[in-house]
């Protein structure tokens, strides 16, 4: 059974504050109604479960919570489909834990993906989405009227150039994704001394900035082929490229988005710190 805070606080008859209370009244409950395991969702403070070996806490997914609607469903979904694939029963409450932490961080109800529930349990953001994730993602932002800008790099040694040219990108639309180039597209580019930061921890890091909404890892040399494939409305990129060097700028043109180039931080650049820093200046 899996009742959220306020039916469990119902059920037992009184307030149940802390994880104390919220434990003592999930195995009364598990008790009476005769349950091989209670698990109490509580919002904020994550999970309860209770089962005759004993209580485990299940501490929130530290999210931005753009709405609540539909976290009770994912939960009970996730944990069907762990345990109806033989998954363990604590294992699978922490897989739906996470599962109801992606679908919270969207606004109205969302669908949550195999894929990036995987990513996710792997430990990284729930942002970090494959190709084809990415594609089904904005293909919903489209429908709700939302622009989907555009932007790529190898963003290695993240810097305030880097957080100032997407923070920019960001102001021409409604979200941004950011396609992030492969360690090995990085060392085809760049030699074989770059990049610097792991393609995983770079997309992390991206991940973690308010203004960027989704970062997909590519391993071309250029970003043309992500861009068919998202179809975004706007493609954005740094001041020092011409507009009719910008990879994928064709395309958005022909289906009536823009291309906006991003005015650069003085002195700020990647190269430039790895240069000074060899100098040891």
């Amino acid at each position: 059974m899996t009742p959220n805070l306020l039916e469990a606080e119902r059920a037992a008859g009184r307030p149940l504050p802390g994880d104390e209370a919220v434990a003592r009244a999930a195995a009364e409950m598990r008790t009476a109604f005769e349950l091989d395991a209670m698990l109490i969702t509580r919002g904020p403070e994550g999970m309860t479960l209770s089962t005759p070996e004993g209580i485990t806490h299940i501490p929130a997914q530290v999210r931005d919570v753009a709405d609540v609607t539909g976290a009770g469903d994912t939960v009970v979904a996730v944990l069907a489909a762990c345990l109806g694939s033989g998954r363990d029963l604590a294992e699978s409450c922490r897989l739906a834990n996470v599962a109801a932490g992606i679908a919270v961080s969207h606004p109205g109800t969302y669908v949550v993906h195999a894929d990036e529930l995987a990513t996710a349990w792997r430990g990284l953001s729930h942002k970090v989405l494959t190709r084809e994730a990415a594609r089904r993602r904005l293909a919903e932002a489209r429908r709700r009227g939302r622009k989907v800008v555009f932007t790529n790099g190898c963003f290695d040694i993240l810097h305030a150039g880097h957080l100032a040219s997407l923070e920019g990108a960001r102001r021409e639309g409604d979200l941004l994704v950011v396609g992030l180039n492969s360690d090995a597209s990085v060392r085809r580019l760049k030699g074989d001394s770059r990049p610097v930061i792991s393609q995983d921890n770079r997309a992390s890091l991206l991940a973690g900035l308010a203004c960027i909404d989704a970062v997909v890892v590519f391993d071309e040399p250029t970003p043309e082929e992500l861009i068919r494939e998202l179809e975004p409305d706007v493609l954005a990129k740094g001041g020092d490229y011409a507009p009719d060097q910008i990879a994928g700028a064709d395309f958005v043109l022909s289906r009536g988005g823009k291309v906006v180039t991003i005015r650069l931080v003085p002195g700020l650049s990647t190269t430039a710190i790895l240069e000074r820093n060899s100098r040891g200046s």
